[in-house]
């Protein structure tokens, strides 16, 4: 089975570190050490069309006025809600903002792939070369706005970034399966060659080798303290639930794009041991996209009611958080982007000695064959940094997006809001402070709406959820209180942040 998400893993190389370091860049010519902001910005799915056109209809890909009387018509700045991808002024614009107004406030870009346009056109078919063309020009952009001032960028292969009429085993897998789908073959081959030029500058050297074979390679953000892995999906997939729960204390979180949906779920030991053939979130891809995302809503309500009501009577041994962000290309909702904060100053973490789990294989040859590795050594410990805040554990996030896109035009541009927070409001003040621009905020006040720059604010429709951190107990916690369904409003927004208020079912 082939997985079309683009996933990154957030590891833990040294845990035994007592004190933030001083971020040092790659191997490249850049500015001096910066000094940790205790944040990072997650960015996927840009999709640049070089044959977008202004007032242009949505059944043409934005590329064409036929049908003459179709409404409405493409924008200058993109069509929202729409499967239109993302014209340059977006992906510009978009960008421009960034280094503008995040990249002095934050260590590192993870960047999710799929840089180049959806193949939804076919009188404008795509080739390789556009595909590796798109590619090389947002890898130049990312190079001249992130990387020249010492942050580092961390990008994947995107299922979109690979041309499925190169590889001869298509054919093989639409017969045996149905599906017309990406496959990527063993490297070396042509496509992580082509990759290894245009990521020259975010892969370093001693990862070449592994990059050309299999596609996915490690970037240590802070020396020997964090290191983000990117991870090529269309090889490494089902198999590897393993892994994610073996090395939990490892593991500080999972980021996806591909999706274009705003949501997170779980990976689940006990939910895939009690219902093996059931599908999860982490399967939804095999359908076509557009029909995933419109059941994706009860999908994942009914896969959090498997978590047991009572924390204490939790094993949270048993689970990983992968959190799906929503995309840059408006197709089909809205143009967002992600900050996370993390924690740069809390104590760290010791490594207990890893514990055995006992085996359940079965004695049947079942696809499920990752449950074999129960009985080896498993790395969990409560007070590891995904499961209770220490140093590097993920905080939270404040997701901003283009709520006026539709309106905007060439001499009225949108701007960037913020959408919510996952903070609580009195987080976003913590005391000690050093200013509008100090550290210690979890989000510079700058970027909040002036409603939550007062700290006498106790609560905000900025701030539905509440969460202390982004931990696996408070993920968990969110997805019991959304299970319950108790609190409705909070179901609501949940909903509405998935699909931007998009009406989907």
């Amino acid at each position: 089975m082939f997985e079309l998400n683009v996933l990154l893993l957030f590891l833990l190389t040294a845990p035994d570190v007592f004190a933030a370091p001083t971020q040092v860049p790659m191997d490249v010519a850049m500015a001096r050490p910066r000094k940790l902001q205790g944040r990072f910005l997650h960015i996927t799915d840009i999709h640049p069309d070089p044959y977008y056109k202004e007032d242009r209809s949505e059944k043409s890909a934005c590329h064409r006025k036929k049908p003459k009387k179709a409404t409405p018509r493409s924008g200058y700045y993109g069509m929202p809600f729409s499967e239109c991808d993302s014209p340059f002024t977006l992906t510009n614009y978009t960008l421009n903002f960034l280094e503008n107004e995040w990249a002095p406030n934050i260590d590192f870009v993870v960047w999710t792939g799929d840089s180049a346009r959806h193949d939804n056109d076919r009188k404008n078919p795509r080739t390789t070369d556009e595909i590796y063309m798109l590619n090389r020009v947002l890898a130049r952009k990312m190079e001249d706005v992130f990387l020249s001032k010492g942050i580092p960028v961390i990008p994947t292969i995107g299922n979109n970034d690979i041309w499925l009429h190169t590889y001869i085993f298509r054919c093989v897998w639409e017969q045996l399966t149905n599906k017309n789908q990406n496959i990527m073959l063993p490297g070396p081959n042509s496509v992580t060659s082509e990759f290894s030029s245009i990521w020259r500058s975010f892969v370093p050297f001693e990862s070449y080798q592994v990059f050309q074979r299999g596609g996915y390679f490690s970037v240590e953000v802070i020396p020997n303290s964090v290191a983000v892995i990117s991870l090529n999906t269309m090889y490494l997939y089902d198999s590897n639930k393993d892994l994610a729960l073996r090395y939990q204390d490892t593991i500080l979180g999972h980021l996806y794009g591909h999706m274009n949906v705003d949501h997170f779920f779980f990976i689940d030991g006990e939910h895939i041991r009690r219902h093996p053939k059931q599908k999860s979130p982490l399967d939804i891809s095999d359908e076509p996209q557009a029909q995933a995302r419109k059941g994706l809503y009860k999908t994942l309500l009914k896969d959090f009611e498997d978590i047991p009501r009572a924390s204490h009577n939790t094993s949270y041994d048993n689970y990983g958080v992968v959190n799906v962000s929503p995309s840059v290309v408006p197709n089909p909702y809205l143009p967002s982007f992600r900050i996370f904060t993390y924690n740069i100053s809390g104590s760290p973490y010791t490594p207990a000695a890893p514990h055995s789990e006992p085996s359940t294989c079965s004695q049947d040859n079942s696809d499920y064959s990752w449950k074999r590795h129960l009985s080896k050594p498993w790395h969990s410990n409560p007070d590891s940094p995904s499961r209770t805040n220490k140093l590097w554990s993920p905080l939270g996030y404040a997701q901003y997006y283009l709520p006026g896109l539709a309106s905007s035009s060439q001499k009225r541009p949108p701007k960037f809001k913020l959408e919510y927070l996952t903070f609580a409001v009195s987080q976003l003040h913590p005391s000690g402070g050093e200013g509008a621009e100090g550290f210690t905020y979890p989000v510079p006040l700058r970027h909040l709406p002036r409603s939550l720059r007062n700290a006498t604010v106790t609560a905000s429709k900025f701030a539905p959820y509440g969460l202390a951190d982004l931990t696996i107990p408070s993920w968990a916690d969110l997805a019991r209180r959304l299970a319950e369904g108790e609190d409705k409003q909070l179901r609501k927004r949940f909903r509405r942040y998935m699909y931007m208020g998009a009406d989907e079912a």
